[in-house]
């Protein structure tokens, strides 16, 4: 079974930040799914569910109401072991192209009251939210992403060495 390309990321090198998972072409339109990194995956706690979930709904909602991006915006979600996000937009960006975008959605955690779909009507688990948490999270990633803007490190995958055999077995380091 072949290796996909998220795991051949070095988790035990990446730092949080904005990073190009995959670009694919569906039809005739290129699509790019973004690796929003938050925390540092097997070196700091997972984010707290509840407060995920609550950044999910916010950060959702910023993005589909954006101007400039809203139409350009496919998917935002979680991912399954809670040190970021998937971001999945039209067309091919450089990370550093949608910075200033998630500069902006961070940020606006701060200024929310209401965590935006938190009901038993919209949403499959309406209980289970954190915007208190949410925000505390937000905080640090936003201040993170200001503070190491021109950093390489934040917008570049650390990839991981595998040494392949002839016969095209995979080693996997250590």
């Amino acid at each position: 079974m072949d290796l996909i390309p998220s795991f051949s990321v070095d988790h035990t090198r990446i730092v949080p930040g904005i990073f190009i998972s995959r670009e694919d072409t569906v039809g005739e339109a290129s699509v790019t799914t973004y690796d929003i990194r938050v925390t540092k995956p097997n070196r700091e706690p997972a984010v707290d569910v509840a407060a995920m979930h609550s950044l999910e709904h916010v950060i959702a909602t910023f993005l589909r109401n954006d101007p400039d991006w809203k139409n350009e915006i496919i998917y935002w979600g979680p991912m399954g072991c809670l040190t970021g996000f998937y971001l999945i937009l039209k067309g091919n960006r450089a990370p550093r192209e949608i910075y200033d975008l998630l500069l902006r959605a961070f940020r606006s955690v701060q200024d929310t009251e209401v965590v935006p779909g938190a009901t038993a009507e919209n949403c499959g688990n309406y209980t289970m939210h954190n915007l208190a948490m949410a925000k505390w999270y937000a905080a640090i990633f936003a201040d993170y992403l200001a503070a190491n803007a021109e950093n390489p490190a934040i917008y570049e995958y650390p990839k991981a060495a595998r040494l392949v055999t002839e016969d095209g077995r995979q080693f996997f380091d250590s």
